[in-house]
């Protein structure tokens, strides 16, 4: 944890302080530099509030003193039990509302919600557990077939990176496909291979597949396994054709913040971890099943917001004087 050098107090300090607890971590206790400076900051802040009114009377603090004996039950302790740690003044973590001032560092850093996948994750590794998870799936699809005129699923693949020069890329390993709220399955292809149920979904061009680059991902599921996807839509065509920017290549965590308000976690650590292992972790499992939902969330919202060129038709006919007979 990197703490404040500077000794003036000034109202940048304020800003500098939030900046301070923001970058922090959390779990990291305060040296006793750290803290002399914070009650400093913390009773200059105090005397200001009460110089211009301020309706909350926080009660003044001395300076501290490392030569004064604070805590005489502290000295009593044995070294060897664990203190706990010291914390910042509630009257400073205040300081992080967004409301209380405006300090733009910390606001700039406001942490969105986690987007996750909350149903349940359908792991299949063999050839016979990915078979019958599939013909699952294409019941439920045929029964949604009657009610729903297209058929969505959420699609994307993981596979294990390679970090020498020259090196080829891996297989596919992983096949993510989330079809609602409720259930995502992953598929462990690595082990399993792509039975003729699934190359049968994959192949069914009235299936819609979406995702962010799922054009890559069906290129390198036909080299790996010789399977043609078909029924892709890429999320980032369909959101450029909505929100009437000028074009660019979305990520799904961009699109993930800007459409929902919340944070798409994409760990390096899991990302570029062993997809080719005997079984996956839960995190693996979790991140997995995440991206999936996300495409098949995401297509759900941005189908049904406004084409740009019916808002500028409604905006323009709002616009028109209508002449009186």
């Amino acid at each position: 944890m990197k703490c404040l050098q500077s000794q003036s107090h000034s109202p940048d300090s304020f800003t500098r302080l939030a900046s301070f607890i923001c970058d922090s971590d959390e779990d990291e206790p305060f040296s006793e530099q750290d803290l002399q400076l914070i009650e400093a900051i913390e009773t200059q802040f105090q005397s200001s509030a009460s110089a211009s009114g301020s309706a909350s009377s926080l009660p003044k603090k001395r300076p501290f003193d490392p030569t004064h004996d604070h805590d005489h039950s502290a000295a009593t302790l044995d070294e060897s039990t664990p203190q706990s740690k010291r914390r910042l003044p509630e009257s400073l973590i205040a300081l992080q509302h967004p409301n209380a001032f405006s300090l733009s560092p910390c606001q700039g850093r406001m942490r969105l919600p986690i987007f996750k996948f909350s149903g349940r994750i359908m792991y299949s590794r063999t050839a016979n557990e990915v078979e019958k998870a599939v013909m699952d799936l294409l019941k439920t699809l045929e029964e949604k077939k009657r009610d729903m005129a297209q058929i969505v699923l959420g699609f994307d693949i993981e596979w294990k990176p390679t970090f020498l020069k020259g090196v080829p890329p891996r297989k596919a390993a992983v096949m993510q496909i989330c079809s609602d709220t409720s259930r995502c399955h992953v598929l462990h292809i690595f082990h399993s291979g792509i039975p003729q149920c699934l190359q049968l979904l994959l192949e069914d061009p009235t299936v819609s597949k979406v995702g962010v680059g799922i054009t890559g991902d069906a290129r390198k599921v036909f080299k790996d396994y010789n399977v043609s996807v078909k029924g892709v839509e890429d999320l980032s065509f369909h959101a450029n054709r909505k929100l009437g920017r000028e074009p660019r290549s979305w990520s799904l965590v961009s699109l993930t913040e800007l459409l929902v308000s919340k944070q798409l976690q994409k760990s390096q650590k899991i990302r570029m971890g062993n997809w080719e292992t005997r079984f996956l972790s839960q995190k693996q499992l979790d991140y997995a099943a995440t991206d999936a939902f996300a495409s098949w969330y995401l297509y759900q919202v941005i189908r049904n917001l406004p084409d740009t060129q019916e808002v500028a038709a409604d905006e323009g006919s709002q616009g028109e004087i209508v002449p009186q007979k």
